[in-house]
């Protein structure tokens, strides 16, 4: 026998047991950092990835227009107040109409039902070019006074709304400060719509965030008065007005809810509103909008989502058509995932 038969031989006949426990362990160390552990390698074969792009397409296309029509079939009406409701001496200052106490601040609106509406109809304002995130209005609030009142006294988060005439304010902050204040008032063919503002707001924010036993104090007493104006005798928790708008807005135009209408408003009602146009958007150039929308399963009405599925199962059928001629086209004999076959090997193996 060859000297180098029987080394060969003898060396592959060594059991792994006997190698060394620290020679094991850099070897395995050395097949993670090479990243040559076994694993799942699956093989994206040109079949299987038409045929992923296909069935995704398949899916999301109906989705999509489920959503949308699901979406399309909520009623709503926006009417815009702000423009029109000041009076025609005021339109070039619209500024100083807004801040002068003495011009009655009432306005009648017609709003006409163009489809059927089923209960409960929510009511909302939308405030645009209002931007709730700003930073500084942001944190200036005090979420531990929210649920202790006069009792926590560490308001420096709330400046400048933090004291009134040298007493504390609850609550405190500019987010408080700048309730919104527009008022709403519906008839229908001579009577009264009721509207309901209980149950508005988020259950865990009356729960958990506003204080059973705080009551507003010195508030809106300053020489500047910023928005609406709260009851001292409710606790704050039941305040629910405050309590929507405080949940600050993500985005410079958003809407929140007002009330809801619990009966059903047939097409081609006609519905009178009077409403107090108090709130100022006038000095940075906002917009005020009233909203009565239906819901359904799907909430309220946003196409976002319906075609957003649309585009995704659109862009899938058009990726796969193009993998498919692409496919076709360039079609080999070889099997796929062979190795050696890759272009780093045919290197090695050619040097």
């Amino acid at each position: 026998m060859d000297v180098d038969e029987g080394i060969t031989s003898t060396s592959f006949s060594i059991d792994a047991r006997s190698t060394p426990p620290l020679s094991r362990r850099r070897e395995a160390i050395y097949q993670f950092t090479q990243q040559s552990l076994p694993a799942c390698k699956p093989v994206l074969t040109p079949a299987w990835v038409i045929a992923t792009f296909f069935v995704i397409s398949v899916v999301f296309i109906p989705t999509g227009f489920i959503t949308l029509r699901a979406s399309r079939s909520v009623v709503e009406i926006v009417d815009r107040y702000d423009a029109d409701c000041v009076p025609e001496e005021f339109k070039i200052n619209k500024v100083a109409y807004i801040k002068d106490n003495s011009i009655p601040k009432n306005c009648t609106r017609l709003i006409k039902i163009n489809k059927h509406m089923k209960a409960p109809i929510y009511i909302y304002y939308q405030l645009d070019n209002y931007y709730q995130n700003h930073r500084r209005y942001v944190k200036s609030r005090s979420d531990r006074q929210l649920l202790q009142g006069l009792g926590y006294n560490d308001t420096s988060s709330c400046q400048p709304e933090e004291f009134n005439n040298g007493l504390p304010v609850v609550p405190c902050g500019l987010i408080a400060w700048s309730l919104f204040n527009d008022t709403y008032t519906f008839v229908r063919g001579g009577s009264k719509v009721k509207v309901n503002r209980n149950n508005i707001a988020w259950k865990s924010d009356r729960d958990h965030k506003f204080g059973k036993h705080v009551y507003p104090y010195n508030f809106q007493n300053g020489t500047l008065i910023g928005g609406g104006s709260l009851k001292p005798t409710v606790p704050l928790s039941d305040q629910e007005d405050l309590i929507v708008w405080m949940r600050t807005a993500a985005l410079p135009s958003f809407r929140k809810l007002y009330g809801k209408i619990e009966m059903d408003l047939e097409a081609d009602d006609v519905v009178t509103v009077t409403l107090m146009n108090n709130y100022n958007t006038y000095s940075f150039g906002g917009k005020k909008k009233l909203v009565l929308s239906t819901s359904n399963w799907l909430g309220g009405r946003n196409d976002f989502l319906g075609a957003s599925y649309i585009f995704v199962g659109s862009s899938c059928i058009f990726i796969a058509l193009i993998f498919l001629l692409l496919h076709m086209k360039s079609s080999t004999s070889r099997t796929y995932g062979e190795t050696p076959c890759l272009t780093w090997n045919k290197k090695s193996i050619l040097s």
